[in-house]
């Protein structure tokens, strides 16, 4: 099928045939002396200066134009001048140069009277056509699906995408750099698994041809890393894609990036301590300052945070004891007492005792949490990989961190007790086989490498895209990946 290609486009082209008769139109490479983001901290006078890229904004006059060029770290604005530059290549720029192509100046750096750093040009190179002009300038891209869908061109033309994302890269840098200077080393573990282990979720289906196997996408590293541990490593950390075959929401994506960490010889207490000065640290370090912005409110995040128990922060705002309901058939008979309307993916009936106390929490509790809270002592059932608690065995070491109604960071004391693992898994099984499509699947290696012996340990997860959502104040967690995944634009 011949494609068809609007008024500018065409003219595009047109301009790139006209382009080749001067110079190549792909050139391999262009030296540059600086980045764009460097111009304005050198002095005036300076010569020999090249640079390189986008072109964001040109205003082509007589003699005399101006040109402002963009990458994702910053810009820098060109004074082309015909007696500087040459009346061929100033003429060469005039009639063939659009915005959106891609150019290399050579020249001098000087202020202008409005005193912003610019380069006067003496030499030009042209270094790539746009061949589909950007959007409109004051506007750029505003509808958020075609923002998705076309991030490269939200990058080119809002400040605010490029600013969030070199935030997140920079966030996850800050994190490997507190990470390696805690004594903790960064592995990697498998994303095709033959069992779904690590998280209560549904898990992704996959299958091997070369093996002819049903595999299954990574719901979290975990017992990889705790296999990891079990060999040797006494700190060990991974920066992994998961995946949960889940729904879809402002804060939930079934694919995205979280940072895992196991720590030898440790309890929750201690990564409770790790997780605050972890943070604590990084946007300290980013920011300058210990404060986030969260619904518009400016939010201290220094001192302790404090700790509150699952079961007080429901009672908090409802009134269910998850003690005195504790088992599946009292609770739920009290959620329809209070006709509480709990959306789940799984029916209520066939969720287990602890995925009911956790979709009850979501629903009356989690979503008033706005300054950071550690929540502990959640129902074991809840927690088949966690340690039990030496005082109450139906609860947990566990905690995780709630930040902006979203959990941040789970983490707890792990199970290290192969025997007793097992008892849960094949708890957990029994209500997958049930209905339950979030509970656990028996994982037989893993028992097996834990019957080796394992030392104390704490583990933790954090959401990296979840917490820079927060961070940047964003109002969809698609805002804060790249490149998300769409429908095609065929099944819309």
């Amino acid at each position: 099928m011949q494609r068809t290609f609007s008024e500018q486009e065409t003219v595009r082209r047109n301009k790139l045939e006209e382009i080749g008769k001067y110079c190549n139109p792909h050139p391999d490479r262009y030296e540059r002396t600086h980045d764009l983001k460097d111009i304005k901290n050198l002095d005036d006078g300076i010569t020999d200066v090249r640079i390189a890229g986008r072109i964001v904004f040109m205003r082509k006059m007589g003699k005399l134009s101006f040109v402002r060029l963009r990458d994702i770290e910053g810009d820098c604005q060109l004074e082309l001048k015909i007696d500087v530059l040459g009346e061929e290549s100033y003429n060469f720029f005039k009639t063939l140069i659009d915005v959106g192509d891609f150019i290399g100046a050579e020249g001098e750096v000087f202020t202008t009277q409005t005193g912003e750093k610019t380069l006067r040009v003496k030499e030009l190179t042209f270094l790539g056509k746009a061949l589909k002009p950007l959007p409109e300038k004051f506007h750029g891209l505003t509808d958020i699906e075609t923002i998705y869908r076309n991030r490269y061109v939200d990058l080119i033309m809002n400040e605010e995408s490029r600013k969030r994302f070199l935030l997140r890269s920079n966030f996850v840098r800050e994190i490997r750099n507190f990470m390696d200077e805690k004594g903790y080393i960064e592995i990697e573990t498998p994303v095709l698994c033959s069992q779904p282990s690590g998280a209560l979720a549904r898990p992704f289906i996959t299958h091997h041809n070369a093996m002819d196997i049903d595999l299954y996408l990574r719901i979290a590293p975990e017992t990889y890393l705790k296999r990891a541990v079990i060999g040797g490593f006494n700190k060990v950390y991974e920066i992994a894609r998961n995946f949960r075959n889940e729904g879809m929401d402002p804060s939930h994506l079934q694919d995205f990036t979280a940072i895992e960490g196991y720590g030898a010889y440790l309890n929750y207490k201690d990564n409770i301590k790790l997780m605050q000065e972890m943070i604590q640290t990084i946007v300290e370090k980013l920011f300058g300052k210990l404060e986030i912005t969260v619904e518009g409110k400016v939010v201290d995040i220094s001192g302790d945070w404090p700790s509150i128990s699952m079961r007080d922060l429901i009672l908090k705002y409802v009134p269910i004891d998850i003690k005195e309901y504790d088992t599946k058939e009292k609770l739920l008979s009290k959620i329809k007492e209070e006709k509480l309307e709990i959306d789940s993916e799984t029916p209520l009936e066939d969720l287990g005792y602890g995925n009911l106390v956790d979709q009850l929490y979501k629903k009356v509790a989690r979503p008033n949490v706005i300054e950071p809270i550690f929540l502990t002592e959640h129902p074991i059932s809840l927690s088949p990989l966690a340690r039990a608690n030496d005082e109450d065995k139906n609860l947990t070491d566990r905690f995780q961190l709630i930040i902006n109604g979203a959990e941040i960071i789970n983490a707890y004391s792990e199970l290290v007790d192969p025997v007793e693992q097992e008892h849960r898994l094949l708890e957990q099984a029994a209500l997958k086989d049930a209905g339950d499509d979030e509970a656990m699947m028996m994982d037989y290696d893993y028992i097996g490498a834990m019957e080796y012996g394992m030392p104390p340990i704490s583990g933790w997860g954090m959401g990296i895209d979840r917490l820079v959502q927060i961070l940047s104040s964003a109002d969809n967690i698609r805002d804060c990946v790249l490149f998300p995944l769409m429908k095609p634009e065929d099944k819309r």
